[in-house]
């Protein structure tokens, strides 16, 4: 317990037995202001054991100019697994499993690499990329496993997520395995210049891939959704949320409960965009409520919503016609069954309009809508 590591430490051990387990009483590994830190072959075991108030993980390393943790197991944290502060360096091939909080919890990297790791079993999160302020951050989330993450201390969002970045610019997130959280896989609150590509996400409590908030460009593409309340969000224009492109993924197998009572329109839509925002060639199915949704009241602006297919939806696309809403361009999309009609104009979670892909914008100005071919 209540180690305090030099500036420059190496330790390495022989993967699975090597093992570094916390006796309580504080903490158990803790660096600051640290040139070289390096990890190899190690468990580190924290038996789910109490640790003091100041400590945010089993291994809480602050201000490390290069880290590397390679090969190594944290398991059973009192709280977070690994806890990171201004942290550079990479986390890779490790298991990380069993924290009463996140798995892994970096504020304010700088260079920083998470890849090729497997995080499970966590009581309120798996990955985590925060800042205190927005800001650059460009951490690098690929190739993870991200399985079995609760949110244990509530909430609607803050907690339950797969992998989450939050203020953090320039972060990529792709090619990551993330299944069975309570609230989304992939969350960015305030996050810009996203990449969220090629993720696998099963089974989502809330919405599967979500980027909110103040975030000024996100590209979400070539992922796959099958199993959430909402498939894709690029939302809240309300608070400056804006620009972005996705295209190519597949949604499907959406539900119209999720982890608290929802809020207008309710749970069950595939995709939902709002400003500055290219939806194209994507495919979804099995959206009990929309296929998609552009806009919300006012709140919509220069969205093209193009070559996209619809399977089974209850509405195929609605979209706002709340006066003071922008531009839509909606065309060359396939809407196959439908139920409630192909593209409905709303008012917020009012449908107010008959089909507008047979009847075109209905008088609308702000809309174009074209060649969608509906069976």
């Amino acid at each position: 317990s209540n180690l305090s590591l030099p500036s420059r430490v190496r330790l390495s051990g022989v993967p699975g037995a090597s093992r570094i387990v916390y006796g309580g009483n504080g903490h158990l590994l803790m660096a600051e202001q640290a040139g070289h830190i390096e990890f190899t072959g190690l468990v580190f075991d924290g038996p789910n054991r109490w640790m003091g108030d100041y400590a945010q993980g089993l291994l809480d390393l602050r201000r490390v100019a290069h880290l590397v943790i390679d090969n190594c197991q944290i398991s059973g944290s009192g709280k977070s697994g690994l806890a990171l502060e201004h942290a550079s360096g990479r986390i890779g091939r490790s298991e990380i499993s069993g924290a009463a909080d996140a798995g892994i919890y970096s504020v304010e990297a700088a260079g920083l690499e998470i890849s090729g790791n497997t995080v499970s079993d966590c009581a309120n999160g798996g990955i985590l990329v925060h800042r205190w302020q927005a800001a650059e951050d460009g951490t690098i989330v690929s190739g993870n496993r991200v399985e079995r993450i609760q949110a244990r201390s509530g909430g609607t969002g803050q907690n339950g997520n797969g992998i989450n970045a939050f203020r953090a610019g320039n972060v990529v997130i792709s090619g990551n395995i993330v299944s069975d959280c309570a609230f989304s896989a992939i969350r960015a609150n305030s996050a810009s210049n996203l990449h969220i590509t090629g993720n696998t996400c099963s089974r989502s409590g809330e919405t599967a891939l979500y980027s909110e908030f103040s975030f000024e460009g996100a590209i979400v593409s070539n992922n796959i959704v099958d199993g959430a309340a909402n498939g894709i969000s690029i939302v809240n224009f309300n608070e400056g949320g804006r620009m972005g492109v996705c295209s190519g993924n597949i949604v499907r197998n959406l539900s119209t409960s999720g982890p608290y009572p929802a809020d207008a329109p309710g749970f069950g839509v595939g995709i939902s965009v709002e400003a500055d925002t290219t939806v194209s060639g994507n495919v979804v199915e099995n959206a009990p409520l929309y296929g998609m949704y552009i806009g919300w009241g006012p709140f919509m602006r220069n969205v093209v919503a193009t070559a996209n297919i619809i399977r089974k939806a209850g509405t195929g696309i609605a979209v706002t016609v709340v006066e003071g809403a922008g531009t839509a361009v909606i065309s060359d999309n396939v809407i196959d069954g439908a139920q409630y009609g192909a593209i409905v104009g709303h008012r917020w979670a009012e449908p107010v309009t008959g089909d507008l892909a047979s009847s075109g914008n209905a008088g609308y100005a702000h809309l174009t809508v074209e060649r969608n071919h509906v069976s």
